[in-house]
């Protein structure tokens, strides 16, 4: 009789893991692939831009490029040139679609004298400061 209790607990155990098991074996399944999905979203890359320009200074007037390359975005996403002035960006009348590559060029034309601060927008990205210094020049030269 001392051993009946023992044999009736160790019955019941064995009872209880065997009707968890499947359902214990199911939550483990999904709690498995929820932090495998939370990973792959946020491994995604983001779109990230590159701008240089081919001058640092110009005369007014002058005509120089922004080039740079766009990566993470699909061919011909718009990217436009924007400039600051005083403490907010403002879209300039220049924009062009990536290439098939991922880069673009710009062709820039700034009267505004002295230093520009020039970035590139598109696709979710913004590139990088880009200084061009644009000096006054009378039309014979400096």
């Amino acid at each position: 009789m001392k051993y009946a209790p023992v044999s009736g607990i160790a019955a019941l155990a064995v009872l209880v893991g065997a009707l968890a098991g499947p359902a214990a074996a199911t939550q483990d399944a999904a709690a498995a692939t929820a932090p495998r999905t939370a990973v792959t979203a946020a491994a995604t890359p983001r779109p990230t831009l590159t701008a240089q320009a081919t001058e640092s200074a110009v005369r007014a007037s002058q005509q120089f490029r922004i080039f740079g390359t766009a990566r993470h975005m699909p061919p011909g996403t718009p990217v436009t040139l924007q400039q600051r002035q005083g403490s907010r960006w403002v879209d300039l009348p220049a924009t062009v679609n990536t290439t098939p590559q991922g880069t673009y060029t710009l062709r820039v034309v700034l009267d505004f004298k002295g230093r520009n601060s020039l970035r590139i927008v598109g696709g979710g990205a913004v590139s990088p400061i880009v200084y061009v210094t644009v000096h006054h020049c009378p039309i014979q030269g400096c």
